[in-house]
């Protein structure tokens, strides 16, 4: 999908039928005729577009010809249905004299604030003022998807004392690979914006190095968040395991208490239905209801005992 932006003259971005100068080109998952028209329109080389069509793509800077290529890790929901499994990819910003292209395999959601004007400050004509608010809105969203992991944490921690499932286990460990991936993308991105930070990539005014210093900020508190929440999950899947194992322990402790109590009556049904002299109880008209009531009292005591030492 190719995309063309522009901001106009009243602050808005605009969408624009063919490339022009001070444009931001948006591929996500081009084809090869998509790519093709790009590499026409903006003089930008075709390996560096190509390259980000690999999703194990890593961050990274790369200069070729008068094109650089900066590559980021951008957060994205891998499970669109139940939002419990979160993962990166990676997407990457070219530039080259007068235009400005992103390439990415999926559309990113970190790019639909700007797609649907809702930053008010950004234009498309100073390129290196619009990669740094990107990169510090990438920043931005890692805390904001951080936070709806811890909120999916607390919501299954209200849970386990009740469940012995194994989807609130695989539910934990979706956001546990999520947190490894975040916290590997996060110090590969951390290490991208100290690098422009030195202002040898790109040429930094004082606001941009102020909007950068942010961006690392946010960054590093991304780090330190996730690998809080990495500390803090693996806490709660311990106490989840221990959980259900008291949970298993519990309930074979009750159906061992009720095995034995249901054992008696069979027991006593047992020996008076052997084929042997039963003595004067055998010509007693009650035998039935005494042998049932001697079984029926025998397995209250045995339920009784058994009660109190907490095996029912």
């Amino acid at each position: 999908m190719l995309n063309i932006y522009k901001t106009a003259e009243d602050g808005s971005i605009k969408k624009l039928p063919k490339i022009e100068t001070n444009t931001w080109v948006d591929l996500v998952n081009p084809t090869p005729e998509e790519i093709k028209t790009v590499v026409q329109g903006t003089k930008i080389p075709e390996n560096l577009i190509i390259k980000m069509l690999d999703k194990e793509e890593l961050p990274r800077i790369d200069h070729e010809d008068e094109a650089t290529l900066i590559v980021i890790d951008v957060p994205i929901v891998e499970d669109k249905k139940n939002k419990t499994k979160y993962a990166t990819m990676p997407l990457g910003i070219i530039t080259n004299k007068g235009y400005l292209v992103t390439v990415a395999l999926e559309q990113a959601e970190v790019l639909n604030d700007i797609r649907n004007n809702k930053i008010k400050t950004l234009f498309t004509a100073k390129k290196t003022r619009f990669i740094i608010q990107l990169l510090y809105r990438v920043s931005v969203s890692y805390v904001k998807y951080l936070n709806l992991i811890n909120d999916g944490i607390e919501a299954r921690e209200k849970i386990l004392v009740k469940s012995t499932s194994n989807e609130a286990l695989l539910n934990l460990m979706n956001i546990q690979k999520s947190l490894v991936y975040f916290v590997t993308s996060l110090k590969a991105n951390d290490l991208i914006l100290e690098k422009l930070a030195k202002g040898t990539v790109l040429n930094l005014y004082t606001e941009d190095l102020n909007l950068l210093e942010d961006a690392i900020i946010e960054s590093k508190q991304g780090i330190e968040t996730a690998n809080i929440y990495r500390e803090i999950l693996s806490s709660v899947s311990d106490t989840y395991a221990t959980v259900i194992s008291n949970n298993l322990n519990g309930i074979m402790k009750f159906l061992a208490g009720i095995t034995i109590v249901s054992t008696i009556p069979t027991m006593i049904a047992s020996f008076m239905g052997m084929n042997v002299p039963l003595g004067g109880i055998a010509d007693n008209g009650f035998a039935l209801y005494i042998i049932i009531g001697v079984a029926f009292i025998l397995a209250i005591v045995i339920a009784v005992i058994l009660k109190k030492k907490g095996m029912l």
